[in-house]
């Protein structure tokens, strides 16, 4: 150990020095592990130089970014783990309209520089995710729908891979890893930077929440999937079923009651957003309605308070073409018997950009999905816990129906390593051509893991 320190910028931290628990700390409380050391990484070849230790030590290896990712697989039970939250540079430049983004950044990160300039790539909805796994999964979010999703954005990246070699990748330059790395996860190496395509966004958006009483539910539903499917692509409105916070704006007996809330953005002028939003507005009388322009950056951190780290979490999640009369009965009657107060059921509007770059074109498949369902379970104490995921698992197993059969890499939990197929659906097999050319021993194996192909034999 003495020896890798040496090669570093950074630090190795055993367990109970400075720096071990911040490492091993991750967003999502229920994982609670010890890695046998912590690399906290400060470039490149310090990444360079962990891989090849882990990889000549014969040592589970873990990758930690942001550290959001609900599966927990950023940290390992002993082995060693890459830290990159130290890794937080972001670089814009505003006339190529690009930004050279390190692995340890956070969405909060890259909106406050590149909207310095009034610019922006898509990203998630919480200022704390990390872009390394937002993008490596896909990413979608406010944006998505007028600009493509995050991996669609990614213009090259820089790759450590299993033999410890750093490689860039581009559509000119090992253009099949780049094809993996927008939408693969985690499974072909560590990338040490990201240079994304940038977009002229705000810095003023049109954007809020419209909050209606729980009884119109069904009602709303139908109605939103009809406003949904008409929506220009500047327009965003995603759906939040869950018991309403203590918000200023809402009425004091609101709180702790169960609410259906639209919440909006639109990614263009502020005139055409207001009457692209009259279709929702009709639906009816609402509790109270907070929409307005305000900055992108501060949208951008709008849910923060409902994310914060240090919560039990637990998430299942489908992707669908339509939200059917069954599937609408099906979340009404969930919604209506929350585990805990903090839990929700969220449906992300995705199609418009999304939709139109082919299937094979990057590892993400979904291109055909309309909208995402997140069934987001939370909760504060282990007494909880199994009440909490068996709600959360009973409602995935009666919307399975009407669902696609896949499913966003990153809402995957821990458990649920038997959907990776699924998650990949008609990508699959060129993933694990590519994971037995990049990582044939699967070092990257903490991951939602693509297992390598095995070798074919000869003939004869």
């Amino acid at each position: 150990m003495a020896a890798l320190q040496q090669t570093l910028r950074g630090s190795v931290c055993l367990p109970g020095e400075a720096g071990y628990d911040d490492a091993r700390t991750i967003w999502n409380a229920m994982i609670d592990r010890h890695p046998g050391m912590a690399v906290r990484c400060r470039g490149a070849a310090d990444i360079t130089n962990a891989v090849r230790f882990a990889r000549e030590h014969g040592l589970l290896l873990a990758v930690r970014g942001g550290g959001h990712n609900i599966a927990g697989n950023a940290v390992c039970e002993g082995g060693l783990l890459i830290d990159l939250s130290q890794m937080r540079s972001v670089r814009v430049d505003p006339t190529r309209r690009t930004a050279r983004v390190e692995p340890g950044a956070k969405l909060g990160d890259f909106d406050k520089e590149a909207q310095a300039f009034g610019l922006a790539t898509p990203l998630g909805i919480n200022s704390t995710t990390g872009v390394a796994g937002l993008t490596l999964g896909g990413g979608f979010g406010w944006l998505g729908r007028k600009f493509g999703l995050t991996a669609d954005n990614l213009i090259s990246a820089d790759v450590v891979t299993a033999d410890g070699k750093l490689l860039q990748a581009s559509a000119s330059d090992n253009s099949d890893l780049f094809w993996a790395l927008r939408g693969g996860g985690g499974n072909f190496g560590v990338v040490s930077s990201f240079e994304f395509r940038l977009h002229p966004v705000g810095p003023m958006v049109l954007s809020g929440l419209i909050v209606y009483p729980f009884a119109r539910a069904k009602e709303l539903l139908s109605g939103y999937r009809r406003v949904a499917a008409k929506a220009p692509d500047e327009l965003t409105a995603w759906v939040v079923l869950r018991q309403a916070p203590p918000l200023p704006f809402l009425p004091s007996e609101v709180h702790g009651k169960e609410v259906l809330v639209f919440a909006l953005c639109y990614a263009g002028d502020e005139g055409a957003g207001k009457s692209a939003l009259e279709p929702l507005r009709a639906l009816g009388e609402p509790i109270a309605e907070m929409i307005g322009m305000q900055p992108y950056a501060a949208w951008q951190t709008a849910f923060d308070p409902l994310l914060t780290p240090g919560a039990r979490n637990y998430w299942k999640s489908h992707n669908f073409l339509e939200l059917s009369d069954g599937l609408i009965d099906i979340l009404a009657s969930y919604a209506a018997r929350l585990p805990t107060p903090e839990c929700e059921i969220f449906i992300a509007q995705l199609a418009g950009a999304t939709s139109r770059v082919p299937l094979d074109a990057t590892a993400y498949p979904h291109r055909d999905a309309n909208f995402v369902m997140n069934v987001h379970t939370r909760w504060r104490e282990p007494a909880d816990d199994r009440r909490s995921i068996d709600w959360a698992r009973q409602l995935f197993a009666e919307t399975a129906p009407h669902a696609t059969g896949g499913v966003y890499v990153n809402f995957m939990p821990e458990d649920e390593g038997d959907r990776v197929s699924s998650a990949y659906g008609a990508n699959y097999a060129r993933l694990a051509a590519l994971k037995a050319k990049y990582d044939p021993d699967n070092l990257f194996r903490l991951n939602q893991n693509v297992r390598p192909a095995a070798a074919q034999r000869p003939a004869g």
